[in-house]
């Protein structure tokens, strides 16, 4: 009896594994199938406000479309790099947010406010089989990161987190009443592309730590998948830029291995930090990146 129950264990352990391992590389192949090149229709609504004040006005809706070429800029077996480039008017290219996904994670930077990240360092137990979404802003610093499992059930192939976030690109030039974006992402793949659905809580966050929900929020960010020729502008683009944005990427990952709260300048001579990078050659050495980055960083 004992011998059966032991080997009963074996065998059990033996399917946990390889379940685990088949999982892993699901999640791998519907991180992958984000790459590519894609039609992209933005659509967001303010759905309810709950303003104090009677003179609010909630944002417009808003609905842009434009092209966009994922690449997969590096794949490790628990990590994979994956940047977007936004193509206007079919020739110009313009460096667009960044996800990276990283498996069984346990150093997470979450969103505060005002520019703040606060260090977590999750338990091991707590994040088994789950992969981390971080997301960067066009000068590869910090937006949000969440950490969550992903789904394969009767066909279907998501990944769903709430964490905070700074103020979208969309608003944060035009509204100041909030300071805080609660996002519920879900990535959701799809047989013609992937889409990114959000429900969003706009947030007053105060001195104290306290939240008051302004307002809430519906995005639906389609991408559909086309011919990989027609981001071949893109392409050609990165090819170009791969080795000065590696680069960056090198500096900021040296900024977060710190492990420890982070909080960054808004602008510097009235320039936020992607205009400071942007216009720099691409052969620039490690020490002109890293100086422009370091006068960000507060200490």
């Amino acid at each position: 009896m004992k011998k059966s129950s032991f080997l009963t264990g074996i065998v059990c352990m033996a399917i946990a594994v390889t379940s685990a391992q088949h999982n892993k590389q699901e999640d791998i192949k519907a991180i992958k199938s984000m790459c590519g090149c894609y039609e992209v229709s933005f659509d967001f609504a303010e759905t309810f406000n709950y303003a104090k004040d009677s003179t609010y006005k909630p944002s417009k809706v808003k609905h842009d479309r434009g092209l966009e070429w994922v690449e997969l800029v590096n794949e490790t077996p628990n990590k994979l790099v994956l940047q977007h480039l936004l193509i206007v008017n079919d020739t110009m290219i313009v460096k667009h947010w960044r996800q990276d996904w990283l498996y069984e994670n346990t150093d997470l930077y979450t969103y505060y406010k005002d520019n703040v990240w606060k260090y977590n360092k999750l338990n091991k137990a707590d994040v088994k089989g789950q992969w981390t979404q971080k997301v960067f802003q066009v000068d590869d610093s910090p937006r949000y990161e969440g950490t969550a499992s992903w789904v394969h059930v009767d066909g279907a192939h998501y990944w769903k987190n709430t964490t905070d976030a700074p103020l979208p690109r969309r608003e944060h030039t035009v509204r100041n009443d909030y300071n805080v974006l609660k996002r519920r992402n879900i990535h959701e793949i799809k047989q013609n592309g992937w889409l990114h659905e959000q429900d969003n809580l706009k947030i007053v966050r105060n001195e104290t730590g306290e939240d008051f929900v302004l307002a809430q929020e519906k995005g639906l960010d389609f991408y559909k998948k086309v011919e990989d020729g027609k981001c071949l502008a893109a392409q050609n683009w990165w090819k170009d830029n791969k080795v000065f944005w590696a680069k960056v990427r090198a500096k900021w990952d040296n900024v977060f291995a710190q492990n420890k709260d982070l909080k960054l300048e808004k602008s510097i001579d009235k320039k936020p930090l992607f205009m400071h990078l942007f216009p720099m050659p691409v052969s620039s050495e490690d020490a002109s990146i890293n100086a422009v980055i370091d006068g960000f960083v507060k200490k």
